[in-house]
């Protein structure tokens, strides 16, 4: 089966100080398995699923779902600054295949992406360009978010392309789970922050630098258990990778944002990438889910957790 899928959190926090050895010496288990499986897989392309952290997206113009015939990496929180190998042709192939299929999906000629992109790829292949990569950007962040059943026929459609195409693909989602950490919100962003996130101005160094110190300050209060965040919800988590790890996709669809938001956290609806990914993996047929890990981890603000999946033994 030409199909296989690798989904992961990301956190710049991964890549600064903070985290405790025991901690980050157990996500780099998972993701040594992780990248195994990926190199037993050997994918000839990717296509990711990933957020954008105000970074390549903005309020002036927030698409729900944007692919990429170009990208380049921004370089937020050390990681790949550059341009990533998009293989342009076949891109446009599956932005129009997409919207052949009733979803309208936008397209970037110059996308610019951030650490919810180029980690993984950084993670699982150890250089962000080893790999010609389709980015899919969903917003996941800035409100109104369409409903979840359009994120689970967006993976549907990018499956039933991809089976076609005669390659090994991995479909990679990037993101989650439960965690609110420190990302402007429209409604409540300051005058300078709102002017920001809504036209994109871009960010000094000074900025940038200064962003970083504030996220590891506030991971190092959340993880004593103090500040404003929103805790993490493992139950919220533990049940949306059983549906996962389960196949029963749909449930997602009776999903409301609101609930989301009041009981995982702002960024929580970062497991749209995951949606997306499984939901394409399905589209193929049944599938068994292999790496399995997670761990609430408050040090990142996030509940941290990898899966990979292939198609289902015959039989």
């Amino acid at each position: 089966m030409p199909l296989a899928v690798c989904c992961v959190s990301h956190s710049p926090l991964l890549e600064l100080p903070g985290p405790g050895r025991e901690l980050l010496s157990e996500i780099g288990g998972a993701l040594d398995r992780a990248r195994e499986f990926v190199r037993d897989f050997d994918p000839e392309m990717v296509v990711l699923f990933a957020p954008d952290h105000y970074n390549g997206f903005f309020y002036k113009l927030m698409p729900p779902f944007c692919l990429g015939t170009a990208a380049a990496g921004v370089g937020d929180y050390g990681t790949h600054s550059g341009p990533l190998d998009v293989p342009e042709k076949q891109a446009l192939a599956l932005a129009e295949a997409l919207l052949e299929a009733g979803i309208d999906i936008a397209t970037s000629a110059e996308m610019s992406v951030d650490h919810g992109t180029v980690q993984p790829l950084h993670q699982l292949f150890g250089d962000a360009t080893a790999r010609p990569v389709i980015p899919i950007f969903l917003n996941s962040v800035a409100t109104p978010l369409g409903p979840l059943r359009r994120v689970r026929a967006l993976g549907t459609a990018v499956g039933q392309h991809l089976v076609t195409l005669g390659k090994r693909v991995l479909v990679l989602g990037s993101g989650g789970l439960s965690h609110d950490p420190p990302v402007p919100q429209r409604a409540t962003a300051p005058p300078p922050v709102l002017e920001r996130i809504v036209h994109g101005r871009p960010m000094t160094p000074e900025q940038r630098q200064a962003r970083q110190r504030a996220v590891m300050a506030a991971a190092a209060e959340f993880a004593a258990g103090e500040g404003p965040l929103q805790p993490l919800n493992p139950d919220w988590d533990q049940e949306f990778l059983d549906l996962v790890d389960t196949g029963r996709l749909a449930v997602v669809d009776s999903w409301s944002n609101s609930e989301i938001t009041t009981t995982a956290g702002n960024s929580a609806h970062e497991v749209r990438t995951w949606v997306a990914a499984f939901s394409a993996l399905a589209a193929q047929g049944p599938y068994r889910t292999t790496v399995r890990y997670y761990r609430p981890s408050p040090e990142l603000i996030a509940g941290f957790a990898v899966r990979t999946a292939r198609a289902a033994d015959p039989g």
